[in-house]
């Protein structure tokens, strides 16, 4: 039987700035860490600023912690069709990375480097990037809040305990709720010793 598949790759922290030069052109290039694509505008607006006498600031990010989920952009922003955003990332794939964002800023140099030379540049400029990242390996976690009455507080904090079970929240009224995050591999068998407990009930938690 294939085990299941519930880890991912992604970067911590923003990268260091790194340069690559080629024929009197500069290319600076960023990774940065995002959950959604509203931080990478956010990262993107702020690099123009810093960057505001670049000709072209070239993107790609990926957002999603599974294959079949991932969702991702590439834009060459200016430059000849894909000539910049799709060689970054070419190199989020490579390293096998997502939640992250690339950006390549250039400076031109006066000298046309043809389409070979872009890809290579900013395919340069994107591996150096994630070289400069500490690459993390997370787990794919499933949220559920499990539901009970306060007579039932014993056996439900008994059961997290002894699953060393990650409470992510807790509201502990006369209804109680407590919010779980699971490991994807053993969500199945912490659902179902939760849902056999009398006058407990468990749901996931949409994403």
């Amino acid at each position: 039987m294939e085990e299941l598949k519930d880890t991912y790759r992604t970067i911590t922290n923003p990268s260091k700035e790194v340069l690559f030069k080629d024929k009197n052109s500069k290319f600076f290039g960023y990774a940065f860490p995002i959950t959604s694509e509203e931080e990478a505008k956010e990262h993107l607006e702020d690099l123009k600023k810093k960057h505001h006498s670049a000709r072209h600031w070239c993107y790609a990010w990926q957002i999603g912690k599974e294959e079949e989920n991932y969702h991702y952009r590439a834009n060459d922003d200016g430059e000849p069709s894909n000539s910049a955003g799709m060689p970054i990332y070419g190199q989020i794939q490579s390293f096998d990375v997502t939640d992250v964002l690339i950006v390549v800023v250039r400076y031109f140099g006066g000298v046309k480097l043809g389409v070979g030379g872009l890809i290579n540049a900013y395919k340069t400029g994107a591996q150096m990037a994630l070289e400069a990242s500490k690459i993390v390996k997370k787990t794919i976690d499933v949220k559920f809040v499990i539901s009970f009455d306060y007579p039932e507080m014993g056996t439900v904090m008994r059961v997290i305990k002894e699953n060393n079970l990650n409470v992510l929240d807790q509201k502990l009224e006369l209804n109680c709720k407590i919010y779980i995050s699971v490991r994807k591999r053993e969500a199945e068998a912490i659902f179902e010793k939760f849902e056999h407990i009398y006058k407990v009930g468990i749901k996931e938690v949409e994403k």
